[in-house]
């Protein structure tokens, strides 16, 4: 049996990148557009940083097409862009939150007098879909960089686990350790909130 060869650009395609024909690069650009958006937002951005993130991409994209040569399908070699614009942006929301989290919670959560405005309570045995899915991103945003992008890249976007260790620049079996880490930090995640089972089924 021989080994599965990763899928490569169309050679024609890769040509036309390369010389920056202007119908192919729009082509790139409105095939690639939603899924780099969504997997922006899956990994934990924000909706504005998000599209902020994703045109930065499609711009080095733009300026770099020259550098393309189709050993990859142009859609890893984005997701390669994005990742390493990812990892910049989500360190500037992780930067800005820290810096607005207690006054948010002293805000939601007391009164003028110091009292609890918001008790807390425990989660509610009957949580509906759309809590559960809340859960389930709060739980994805507190994962490590590496273990979140892996799993959304390979288990929201379904990318081939091929282009997955391309865009990671991992063999096979490290990304299976990712995955395996951050489905055991999703599970531990979600129990401590009170998620457990017939609701796993429902993510």
């Amino acid at each position: 049996m021989t080994a599965s060869v990763p899928p490569v650009e169309d050679p024609h395609r890769t040509e036309r990148i390369r010389t920056r024909d202007p119908d192919t690069l729009q082509a790139v650009v409105r095939e690639n557009l939603p899924i780099l958006l969504r997997a922006a937002r899956a990994a934990g951005l924000p909706p504005d940083r998000a599209e902020d993130t994703v045109q930065e991409v499609l711009l080095t994209f733009l300026t770099r097409a020259a550098e393309f040569d189709g050993r990859a399908r142009v859609r890893t070699w984005l997701y390669g862009i994005l990742l390493k614009k990812m990892s910049r942006a989500l360190e500037g929301v992780r930067r800005a939150q820290e810096t607005e989290e207690i006054d948010a919670v002293v805000e939601s959560r007391f009164d003028q007098a110091g009292r609890w405005s918001r008790p807390p309570r425990g989660p509610d045995a009957g949580a509906d879909r759309e809590r559960v899915r809340a859960w389930l991103a709060q739980c994805l945003e507190e994962l490590p960089d590496r273990r979140r992008i892996a799993f959304v890249l390979r288990e929201v976007e379904e990318l081939p686990t091929e282009e997955v260790c391309k865009v990671l620049e991992v063999t096979p079996n490290n990304l299976g350790v990712l995955l395996f880490r951050a489905r055991n930090g999703l599970r531990e995640c979600l129990e401590t909130k009170g998620l457990r089972g017939r609701h796993d089924a429902d993510l």
